[in-house]
């Protein structure tokens, strides 16, 4: 089952709970626009190079389109497609004012160099400026993507449009980002984590975990998680995992990482594989990096009791009934990893208004807007007897169908 399927099964299974109509479901399934572009550039060696780049803008009924920008080999245009989608209802399950969309490239960036990737990326915009724009579509980072690029996207696009540091999110501070921004997604993990745990009359404190992912997403929650009260146990990269039942240094793994771009050469009291690092004995697994890490081949071998989803799809849905079976708790990535684009609606909002808020109010409203729509998710998991995702669909489905048919078609 591909990406795509996957986001369609998790699709169907909420709507026939909430009986929508088959008309229904093809439009809200329907994407509004797919756009797939040639980036023809002339590379440093004066070699000529073609890749492929994908925006597709699924639904705006809610407001302009928003989604991340990624930049990886296994890019395709069904996967684009399905993180669209998620996208969709991801932002409805937070209640922000947005719609969904997912852009990218087949590349693998580390095998360009600075200049070809600035090249490529500027190329990139020049075939999507007339489509994207701060009332339309506002890409973001993604995987192989960061703040330089978020800065070279921006540029590029006011060459066009002139100043309108609205059209991207997740941008340096110097060109109008936001204090909290980078830190956001996996900060938004942990306080999930926490809030999922009290339903359980459990805490952070003591709780052991293993994070599958130490990038930007997986290193933040580690440390957030670390800074209170948790015990990280687990960590893991492309380099392979890092095991200590102690507890892992999180500071010296980040300081590690950030020297030397991976967790190769970090040591702690056990190497283990990516895959082994899925079936420790845990209490909280975060798989934090792939999408379908987790299948029906070794979902019976998770011995966690409480699977965050802080990537997009790790769990996939042979495996998602099977941890249901087994009463393991599984929130769900439409909500779990929301944080990062709560926060780029933070800086969007920031530059609209020409007003820059403190690192502290945005923590603030992150806390506050996360916590809000768990609490929700949880009262229609527990009031209808429904895993948390089917919850999280309800909500997110619910809000863009209400949406749809009040605008009318």
């Amino acid at each position: 089952m591909n990406a795509y399927e996957s986001a369609c099964h998790y699709f169907a299974n909420a709507a026939s709970v909430m009986d929508l109509s088959p008309n229904m479901k093809r439009l809200l399934l329907t994407p509004e626009r797919e756009v797939k572009v040639q980036v023809a550039m002339k590379m440093d060696n004066g070699e000529i190079a073609t890749f492929v780049g994908y925006r597709i803008q699924h639904n705006s009924a809610r407001g302009p389109m928003k989604g991340g920008l990624r930049f990886h080999p296994d890019v395709d245009a069904q996967e684009v497609l399905a993180l669209a989608s998620l996208m969709t209802w991801k932002t409805a399950v937070v209640d922000i004012p947005y719609g969904g969309a997912k852009g990218g490239i087949s590349v693998a960036p580390k095998s360009l160099s600075d200049a070809e990737l600035e090249l490529m990326t500027r190329k990139f915009v020049d075939e999507l400026q007339d489509v994207i724009g701060p009332d339309k579509d506002i890409p973001a980072p993604d995987m192989g993507t960061n703040a330089q690029v978020m800065a070279w996207i921006v540029n590029q696009y006011e060459k066009y449009h002139g100043f309108n540091p609205a059209c991207v999110t997740g941008k340096p501070l110097e060109l109008h980002g936001t204090d909290g921004r980078e830190e956001a997604t996996g900060r938004g993990v942990g306080l999930l984590t926490a809030a999922m745990l009290q339903k359980f009359n459990r805490s952070l404190d003591g709780t052991t975990i293993a994070i599958q992912g130490f990038g930007n997403v997986g290193s933040f929650a580690a440390s957030y998680l670390h800074d209170n009260g948790a015990k990280v146990v687990a960590i893991s990269d492309i380099s392979g995992g890092r095991y200590d039942p102690a507890g892992i240094d999180i500071a010296a793994a980040v300081l590690h990482v950030a020297r030397h771009r991976s967790l190769d050469g970090f040591e702690t009291a056990q190497q283990i594989s990516n895959e082994e690092l899925l079936a420790l004995d845990v209490d909280v697994l975060i798989p934090a990096a792939l999408g379908g890490v987790l299948t029906k081949e070794n979902a019976a071998d998770v011995r966690a009791q409480y699977v965050v989803e802080a990537a997009n799809g790790p769990v996939l849905p042979d495996a998602d009934q099977i941890l249901h079976e087994r009463d393991i708790v599984v929130l769900p990535d439409i909500l779990a990893n929301a944080g990062g684009v709560t926060v780029s609606y933070f800086e969007w909002v920031q530059n609209q208004q020409y007003f820059r808020w403190d690192l502290e109010r945005t923590r603030a409203e992150l806390a506050k807007t996360l916590t809000v729509s768990f609490e929700k998710m949880w009262d229609i998991a527990t009031q209808k007897h429904i895993p948390l995702r089917s919850a999280a669909y309800l909500m997110g489905i619910g809000r863009v169908g209400r949406a749809t048919v009040l605008a009318g078609i």
